[in-house]
């Protein structure tokens, strides 16, 4: 109930004025696009369909071989014993097997994004990058953010989050609700699609491609496999989500550059919707920003 009113009294906000950009932004015309009117908009699409995340990659295996370098190291060069060695590896090995298979990963996931924040100094702006593009697509599609995370340390100690490497929550319960009954329309979807694919678009369009949003992706996918969609209607929507919200996010662009710098620095929900409404603050319901359910993470 709280959630549906935070998104009654902006959307009641944005007709009256006082919030013009929630809801405001305008998408291309839905349509079947072809490749070539896409390419034409210097798009592939194929550019975000299949992120990798290079950093983390690379990172793993430098920390793998690192810890293989210094367990020789502990016995020929610190006369560690081997059998100490091995007792410790087997442990470590332990750990990481209960991890895996307990939660899915989650632990090594944290130390490799809080590894990788300390050694990669562009690792950090590109994540800010990918959330305020999350961010600031809903807001202008008109889903009202309640609260964003950049890091799987930062996931954890608000949210309890272990799962989530870096997000924004949503006041979504329309959509959720929609979901559930089947019943979601297809507007409905396209702001979904939008909101999916707008962290993958801001990465393509601030650095040539993306690393992150694998997840987005594949959400987006299990969406439109729930809906039914054929392999034809399923192309033609990812095309023309693509295309509209590449060209939102270039047509907002100063404004997702200055929004990634304020969420890099730990600026409150209110303060980001500020930064959008270009004003020098904008009031929010209580709600927003606080206690989000970290289930409704992009």
């Amino acid at each position: 109930e709280a959630e549906d009113g935070a998104v009654a009294a902006a959307r009641e906000a944005a007709t009256l004025g006082a919030l013009p950009r929630f809801g405001g932004g305008a998408l291309v015309p839905k349509r079947a696009y072809e490749l070539e009117e896409l390419r034409l908009n210097r798009l592939d699409p194929a550019a975000f369909l299949s992120p990798v995340d290079d950093t983390l990659e690379r990172l793993q295996g430098r920390l793998t071989a690192g810890l293989g370098l210094a367990s020789l190291a502990s016995v020929f060069a610190f006369g560690v014993p081997p059998d100490k060695v091995v007792t410790t590896g087997a442990t470590a090995v332990f750990a990481a097997g209960v991890d895996a298979v307990g939660y899915g990963g989650a632990a090594w996931g944290l130390v490799l994004d809080s590894a990788a924040r300390a050694l990669d100094g562009g690792y950090g702006r590109r994540v800010a990058v990918h959330e305020a593009g999350h961010f600031l697509v809903a807001y202008l599609v008109g889903i009202l953010p309640r609260g964003y995370t950049l890091s799987s340390l930062d996931a954890f100690r608000q949210y309890g989050a272990l799962r989530v490497q870096a997000g924004c929550l949503f006041c979504d319960g329309d959509f959720q609700r929609a979901v559930r009954s089947g019943k979601l329309s297809s507007s409905e979807l396209d702001s979904f699609a939008c909101v999916a694919l707008a962290g993958v678009a801001a990465e393509v369009m601030c650095f040539g491609r993306a690393e992150g949003g694998a997840a987005d992706v594949a959400q987006l996918d299990g969406i439109l496999r729930a809906l039914g969609f054929d392999q034809t209607k399923a192309t033609k929507q990812v095309r023309w989500t693509v295309l509209a919200v590449t060209l939102l996010l270039r047509e907002f662009r100063d404004v997702h550059a200055a929004l990634a710098d304020v969420m890099d620095r730990g600026a409150s929900v209110s303060e980001c919707v500020a930064l959008i409404e270009d004003k020098t603050d904008a009031l929010l319901p209580d709600y927003v920003g606080k206690g989000a359910d970290a289930r409704h993470v992009l």
